[in-house]
Formats: structure tokens, sequence, C-alpha cells
């Protein structure tokens, strides 16, 4: 695509993961504000994997739109960084879709945003990076990279579990379920984030064959 269809494009998924995550905070907030207050509402909320994978598709949809020059621009229109967006929030949509769906019936603003979150952004947002983004500069190892961010997740899913006894999602519940089973899990989903990122990694090194 031409470099303005691509902006406007890039803008668009931009601006729909920003008011997805907008309302989804201010829902969050509302609930848990005569609870476990504002301070607490927002750790929860910037602990579920959902948010993370919106908000890095949100960071890097806008610096694609925007026409700025730092290094934080040039970090987010990384090809390294717009894969790993693609691939967490694919798998946040997948995942939502085979385990956690069906556990709960949300209804208005909350359905507005949890359909936003995890099927209107992911579907978006992997739709410019397959037509947008400009491929053949990924490399196999990335998809290795890319670990790191569920791993850096499910760290803190752990630490936060063990501080508070909350834990975001029902398959890393250690109270529930205990460690060894919370680790399986956890290979199980690794090894979702390792084969999905290196099918990316191989569409990427495939069209940009194709481009050359």
């Amino acid at each position: 695509m031409k470099p303005p269809i691509t902006r406007s494009f890039a803008a668009l998924v931009g601006l729909v993961a920003w008011f997805a995550l907008l309302l989804q905070y201010g829902l969050l907030i509302a609930m848990t504000w005569s609870d476990v207050g504002p301070l607490f509402g927002t750790l929860r909320y910037f602990s579920f994997f959902t948010i993370l994978s919106n908000l890095l598709v949100a960071l890097t949809a806008t610096f694609a739109a925007l026409p700025v020059r730092s290094a934080i621009a040039d970090f987010f229109r990384a090809s390294r960084v717009r894969g790993a967006a693609a691939l967490c929030i694919a798998v946040t949509c997948g995942i939502y879709f085979v385990l956690l769906a069906s556990t709960w019936a949300p209804q208005g603003a909350q359905l507005l945003a949890d359909v936003l979150l995890h099927y209107v952004d992911p579907a978006l947002y992997v739709g410019w990076w397959i037509a947008c983004a400009g491929h053949g500069r990924l490399a196999w190892s990335d998809a290795l990279r890319w670990l790191l961010f569920p791993l850096g997740f499910l760290a803190w899913t752990l630490v936060r579990g063990a501080w508070l006894h909350e834990y975001p999602y029902p398959f890393v519940d250690v109270d529930a379920l205990g460690f060894g089973t919370v680790a399986r899990n956890a290979l199980g989903l690794g090894a979702l984030f390792l084969a999905a990122g290196w099918s990316l990694v191989a569409f990427d090194r495939m069209a940009g064959r194709r481009l050359q």
C-alpha cells in the first residue's frame, strides 16, 4: 500500500485500540473503586495480558501513523517490535476465544470493550501488519526473542499472585491448580507462542521474497 494509506490504516488501528483500552480502564476502575481502590484497580488493569498486548498494538500503530522521529518512535517502528505486537495480539485473540470467552457473559459497555480488545483490535492490527508493515526483515531467532514478553508477564503474574492471591486467568492460578499444573500450562502456552512466532516469521520471509 502507498504510505498515506498505510498511515491512515495505522491511525484507525491506533484509535480503536486506545478507545478500547480507555473504555476498559474506566469500567474496571468504576467496578473496583469501592473495593480495592483506584491504585490497586490500576495494578489489576495492567496485570492482564490482554491489556498489555493491546497497549503494544496501540503504541505500535500510533507511531506507524505519526510522522515523528525519535528513539521511541524508531523502536516501535522496528520490524521486530511490529512482529511481536502481531504475535501477542493474535495469541490473545486465540486463547480468549478457545479458553475464556465461554466463562463469562459481559453486557453493555463491558461487552463492547470485550469485543474490541479480543476480536476487533487483533483483526485490525494483524490485517495492517500483513498488508502494510513491510516484510522480509525478520529472523528465525526473533521468535525466541518474542518469548521474553510472555515470560516477563508470567513472572509478574506469579509474584503478584503470591502477594495478593489473585490471578488474571484461571490457567495460571497457583492457589487453585498448584504450581506443577501451572508450570505445565505455561510450557504449553510457551510452545504456542513459539510455534505462532515461527509462523509469523515464515510468512514475513515469504512475503519479503515476493516483494523483491
